[in-house]
């Protein structure tokens, strides 16, 4: 049987991490892209607020072909969706016919990124759908699987949070409003270890920073590579390759 070519939206984080070696595994599927969005202006991935560097170090130690969609500073939706369709079309183009995703239980994103993507011929693949975000997490830490928070809402959770690597004490110390895989957009992360990667990326913990942002003409999306959501704060950890 001839494996479904792929295309993976890698975001660096934990749940991206968790989707890849599951894909990786799967003989239906044939996993041959990663794409990533960056914030052009400040080189750093979008909503993450991770190094280009430090993607760079990542994508290498992963080992397959990528390429990244080259966001403004605050990207209205339209300018969003017309960059991501280009780069779209180029992979399906080039015989791509599904998409992966990380998602776990949001239904307006899972359909948004349905709608926009079957307009240009690729199908959307979700592994991680509707599965319980506790067990996805023990998984993640039990496959050896090791990732560090760089992004959090503010509202939600104290700075301390900032900068702290996943772990069972993690577990224990999220407050009981917060998913424990951040999928409502609470806390976004950095994998620096784990089965997909051939050696662990290395990295030094550097400031936090505080930023707030405008809020979008849609609500499609609030916890991946979309336009951010509302005038919410987010303490950023700045890692250092």
């Amino acid at each position: 049987m001839n494996k479904l070519k792929t295309y993976f939206n890698w975001s660096t984080g934990k749940d991206s991490a968790l989707v890849l070696y599951h894909l990786m595994k799967d003989k239906n599927y044939s996993v041959e892209h990663l794409l990533t969005s960056v914030n052009a202006q400040h080189n750093r991935v979008s909503m993450h607020g991770l190094r280009r560097e430090l993607l760079e170090l990542q994508l290498n130690e992963i080992d397959l072909p990528y390429s990244t969609i080259e966001l403004p500073e605050q990207p209205l939706m339209q300018e969003y969706e017309m960059l991501m369709e280009q780069e779209v079309l180029s992979l399906q183009q080039r015989g791509f016919t599904h998409a992966a995703f990380g998602d776990i239980f949001l239904e307006d994103l899972r359909t948004y990124r349905e709608q926009q993507l079957s307009a240009l011929n690729i199908q959307s693949v979700f592994p991680l759908w509707k599965r319980d975000t506790k067990e996805l997490l023990t998984e993640f830490i039990d496959l050896g699987f090791k990732s560090v928070l760089v992004c959090i809402k503010a509202d939600l959770l104290d700075q301390e949070f900032a900068g702290r690597i996943i772990d069972a004490d993690f577990i224990k110390d999220l407050p009981s409003n917060v998913d424990i895989c951040g999928e409502n957009g609470e806390f976004h992360t950095f994998c620096f270890d784990g089965p997909v990667f051939k050696n662990p990326i290395p990295f030094e913990i550097g400031e936090k920073v505080y930023r707030e942002y405008q809020t979008p003409k849609t609500d499609a999306d609030s916890c991946s590579s979309e336009p951010l959501k509302s005038n919410s704060g987010f303490w950023f950890c700045d890692l250092l390759p």
